[in-house]
C-alpha cells in the first residue's frame, strides 16, 4: 500500500471538516455545527501550539487523518501527544491506513521525546479498541470526566 502522510494546511480545511462531521455522526450519531467546527479546525491550521492535523493520502485522494494535541506532564517532564479525531473514509478501512499513520506518528512522537501517546475512543467503539489493542496500546487505569462550559 503506498500512501502520503503530511501535514495538514489551509487547504485541507474542507476535507477536515467533512471528515470531522462524519466521525461524529458515525460515533455519536451527532451533528457537529459547521461554523463552529469550521473555526475550531481553523485555529489548529493557524496555530501549531493547539496542535496539527495529519492527512492520509493514497494516490492524491485525502483517505484519512487525525489531529494531535498536546498536554504537558509535571510527573514525567514531557509531552503527551493526544490523537484525537482519527476518521478513515469508509472505503479505505481495513487496508493498514490507520496501522500506517499511527506508526508515523509514533516515529515522530519518539525524535521529539514525547513521553507518550493518549487517545480517547468511545466506549462503544469496539472496532477501535481493538485496532488501538493491536497496535500496543493499552486501556489507561484512568477514567475521563468532563463538563462541558
Amino acid at each position: 500500500m503506498s500512501v502520503t502522510i503530511r501535514l495538514a494546511q489551509l487547504q485541507d480545511l474542507e476535507t477536515l471538516v467533512s471528515f470531522n462531521q462524519a466521525l461524529a455522526q458515525e460515533v455519536r450519531g451527532k451533528e457537529l455545527e459547521a461554523q463552529r467546527l469550521t473555526r475550531g479546525i481553523q485555529a489548529v491550521l493557524n496555530d501549531s501550539n493547539r496542535g496539527f492535523y495529519t492527512v492520509v493520502e493514497k494516490e492524491v485522494e485525502a483517505v484519512a487523518a487525525a489531529l494531535v494535541t498536546f498536554e504537558w506532564s509535571d510527573w514525567h517532564n514531557g509531552w503527551y501527544w493526544w490523537i484525537q479525531d482519527v476518521y478513515v473514509k469508509p472505503n479505505h478501512r481495513q487496508q493498514g491506513i490507520f496501522r500506517t499513520l499511527y506508526t508515523h506518528l509514533r516515529a515522530q512522537a519518539e525524535a521529539a521525546n514525547v513521553c507518550g501517546l493518549r487517545l480517547y475512543v468511545d466506549k462503544g467503539n469496539t472496532t477501535a479498541q481493538s485496532a488501538y489493542r493491536q497496535l500496543g496500546m493499552v486501556p489507561s487505569s484512568s477514567d475521563l470526566f468532563e463538563e462541558n462550559l
